[in-house]
């Protein structure tokens, strides 16, 4: 289940990089925090790696896929009805998606999770003979 998307900025691009920034927010409706955990949810790191996935690849990388985690680091957690932006930057000669989670509270900023993936492109169908 995805956040719901409050704004999509659009897609600046260079050269090298595609990026687009997002203006989400975590349902405390989403099944995500339901379990995660009983008392104190919050967005489990699975549901943010699929949340860029989803974005990466159908606004920035189509016709790539998941590869490997470079690195990722998780500072704040998240947790429901918070605001969020999330950045993707796509730097196609390196295959390499950067993204920033950065929670919003009025005036306050502060990084939630980042991170390096490494995409490679989608296997074209084969038929069957």
């Amino acid at each position: 289940m995805l956040p719901v998307e409050l704004a999509r900025h659009d897609v600046k691009k260079t050269d090298e990089t595609s990026q687009v920034e997002l203006m989400l927010q975590a349902d405390p409706e989403l099944f995500w925090f339901k379990g995660h955990f009983t008392g104190q949810p919050l967005l489990p790191g699975v549901a943010q790696l699929d949340w860029v996935m989803h974005y990466a690849t159908t606004v920035l990388a189509q016709g790539w896929t998941f590869l490997s985690i470079e690195n990722i680091k998780f500072q704040q957690p998240i947790l429901p009805g918070k605001t969020l932006r999330l950045v993707l930057t796509w730097h196609t000669g390196k295959q390499q998606l950067t993204f920033s989670y950065t929670l919003l509270d009025g005036e306050t900023e502060r990084t939630a999770s980042s991170g390096k993936i490494k995409l490679t492109p989608m296997m074209e169908a084969r038929s069957c003979q």
